[in-house]
């Protein structure tokens, strides 16, 4: 499998049956630029039909794990249509193929893991988290619904209470706290974090491949049933980059003030 024509993901062979996928640059925060995004949600096909690939390891580059969406691109999607749907679709795929994939994947999450890299992290069949790492669903800060993994993912890892609390709320969720809610697999010493992916991903490569893809299969129907409830979430989501809120969530975030939101419409 070539993956040379993959420009914001960087994809190595760390060695046989193990691939490191790598999100942005060494010293920077990964953004989910418009480029990133397509990549994230189209990397999974080719693992899957990669015949030399048995686990992917899934990390940042630098600072942490994730910064989020791009500011030109969140903005973009509050005045163009074609860049909704866009996104809308490309969002879509970044769940599915994750869980369609055949080969098991493992995110090594530090720092802080905000948007479609949080929604990579969790989706990602162990998710090994520092317990300095600080995961943030920030969509309801922004103005829009937590719609890109969340109500198809959270309640099954931490149970509907503590899904709600965390996707109403945005509340900074620690590593050490993720594994203790359930949220993630494992945490870890930050300074452990890649020997210990490393470590997991040697153990299922070295393992039975048939029965670990079936097994991941049997188990992600769990997932697939929940897929209604995704789909409306996510299009909720894409629906409330029309409205008033997500225009002051941004301004905010430009500004780095508290939001001011609009009041409700009267009809809503």
């Amino acid at each position: 499998m070539d993956y040379s024509g993959y420009k914001d993901l960087h994809v190595r062979r760390l060695e046989p049956g193990i691939l490191e996928i790598v999100m942005g640059e060494e010293g920077k925060l990964a953004v989910a630029t418009t480029r990133a995004h397509a990549e994230m949600a189209r990397i999974w096909l080719d693992v899957d039909r990669d015949a030399e690939a048995r686990v992917a390891i899934l990390r940042g580059a630098g600072k942490g794990f994730s910064a989020g969406g791009d500011m030109a691109m969140v903005d973009e999607m509050t005045r163009d249509f074609a860049t909704r749907a866009r996104v809308w679709r490309e969002a879509r795929d970044l769940v599915y193929n994750m869980f369609n994939c055949s080969k098991i994947i493992i995110s090594a999450v530090h720092g802080p893991a905000v948007g479609a890299g949080l929604a990579a992290a969790l989706m990602a069949d162990i998710s090994i988290a520092a317990k300095t790492a600080r995961l943030i669903d920030g969509h309801t800060k922004l103005g829009v619904a937590a719609g890109d993994h969340a109500a198809i993912i959270w309640p099954l890892l931490c149970g509907m209470a503590k899904a709600k609390y965390y996707l109403l709320t945005c509340d900074t969720i620690s590593g050490e706290e993720a594994e203790k809610l359930g949220l993630v697999s494992l945490s870890c010493d930050e300074a452990e974090l890649q020997a210990k992916a490393l470590e997991v991903a040697r153990k299922l490569a070295a393992g039975p491949q048939t029965a670990l893809r079936w097994t991941k299969y049997s188990l992600n129907n769990w997932l697939r049933m929940a897929g209604p409830a995704f789909d409306a979430s996510l299009a909720l989501e894409v629906l409330g980059f029309t409205g008033p809120e997500v225009k002051e969530g941004l301004s905010a975030l430009r500004e780095k003030r508290s939001p001011n939101f609009p009041p409700e419409p009267k009809d809503f």
